[in-house]
């Protein structure tokens, strides 16, 4: 009998408002997060605007050495983590922690802690050949993602199979579907996922400026992120984490854990097509829809909200627009549809996560997010895109989808639960 895979706790540190409830405050009331960046001087930047995270770290809980040195990203895991294990529930010391795992879902690394580093070593870049003796003790920590979530398996007493998954923009979502793989196969009963991103500086500002990706609405930043808008012209930088725990239905049963949606379908598919660009029809998104579906067994028309990938680039709205056409046919002009991206964001390898996490709040709140600063639709993205405002809207099926650089293309699909936990 196939194993079922339930999220039984959320924990997120997003920008806009601190921990799961501020991040779900933030999407349902419409609120923006984008600003000016103050993480560094982005004056020399073609595009100056981000959404960051607000965060003492010593007033939310970490130590001193902690901040001194876990990297920026690495502090936003261990926070959401903590969290998102409280919410589930989870006593670890009355689980067999060899059946625990960890999955983290990340795109670029340590790069705040990185870019740091060399700027020390090379003493502000003026020499070739560094000297190590000005490093950071915890240089090789940074310089390896895989210390993240090590760093998350410690702090969570978790044994069992570790991983880090790096696809990109995609990250976030394919490390749900690790995840629930794991779950499915019989490796773990438990999955503490976590996505996590802190690429707000200086060396990432210059990559996406360089391919002119990012937005240039540097007057005004609160409105910069405009998905599926004819006005929009790029996107906007993000940072955040977000963990979901992701459980065995019997083991969650047992326990008696609140459960916010199953885990029904997962897909990527690789367009094989360019870096970063994305084909018009949108079939390979297409593809990853239809795919994700038949492992649900469920028809285009049981899905009752979309998460989009909503970027806010031109490409990639026209490209969704059409695969959504294409998998789910007349339907897709009757589901609605937005882009959280709106508001926080796009935070590449965690904002997978933290939309599987607002699709799990949509099917247990009855509420679905709105689309941000869309007030003059594309007429090419002719979809039902929930402008401004969110919606109390029933959603037994969610669809989060994600698109990634590289060609990676990403279908989710999470379920109001049924059988029992709840």
């Amino acid at each position: 009998m196939r194993r079922r895979v339930v999220i039984t706790g959320l924990g997120a540190l997003a920008p806009g408002g601190p921990g799961l409830k501020g991040f779900w405050d933030t999407l349902t009331s419409g609120r923006t997060a984008t600003r000016t960046i103050t993480a560094y001087d982005p004056s020399p930047f073609r595009s100056r605007v981000g959404a960051e995270v607000d965060l003492d770290p010593l007033a939310a809980g970490l130590s001193a050495q902690d901040v001194a040195r876990l990297d920026r990203l690495a502090q936003f895991a261990v926070l959401s983590t903590a969290e998102g294990v409280a919410d589930a529930g989870l006593l670890v010391d009355r689980e067999d922690p060899t059946r625990i795992a960890t999955v983290l879902g990340n795109a670029v690394g340590c790069t705040t802690s990185l870019e740091r580093e060399f700027a020390r070593v090379s003493r502000g870049g003026r020499d070739w050949l560094v000297d190590h003796r000005l490093a950071s003790p915890w240089l090789h920590d940074h310089f390896v993602p895989s210390s993240v979530v090590a760093e998350v398996a410690r702090r969570t007493g978790a044994l069992g199979p570790a991983a880090v998954v790096s696809t990109g923009c995609t990250s976030g979502l394919d490390a749900v579907g690790h995840a629930a793989e794991l779950v499915r196969e019989g490796s773990a009963d438990v999955v503490v996922t976590t996505t996590a991103e802190a690429p707000i500086s200086p060396i990432t500002s210059a990559c996406f400026d360089a391919i002119h990706a990012t937005t240039a609405r540097n007057d005004d930043p609160a409105t910069a992120s405009r998905p599926f808008d004819r006005t929009r012209d790029g996107l906007v930088l993000g940072e955040g984490s977000a963990t979901l725990v992701l459980e065995e239905f019997e083991h969650a049963r047992a326990r008696g854990a609140h459960v916010y949606a199953e885990v029904v379908g997962y897909a990527s598919r690789a367009n094989a097509h360019h870096m970063t660009g994305l084909t018009a029809h949108g079939t390979e998104m297409a593809a990853a829809i239809d795919a994700a579906l038949a492992e649900a067994r469920l028809s285009p028309e049981a899905v009752d909200y979309v998460n989009a990938h909503g970027s806010g680039t031109t490409m990639n709205d026209r490209h969704e627009t059409a695969a959504f056409k294409l998998s789910l046919g007349e339907h897709a002009y009757r589901v609605p549809v937005s882009s959280i991206k709106s508001m926080i964001g796009h935070s590449l390898g965690a904002v997978g996560g933290l939309e599987a996490a607002a699709c799990a709040l949509a099917i247990e709140h009855g509420v679905v997010p709105p689309t941000a600063n869309l007030h003059e639709p594309d007429p090419l993205c002719d979809l039902d895109y929930v402008p401004l405002e969110a919606r109390d809207h029933r959603t037994g099926v969610a669809l989060s989808v994600g698109s990634g650089f590289g060609g990676f293309q990403t279908a989710l699909l999470l379920a109001r639960p049924t059988g029992g936990a709840r």
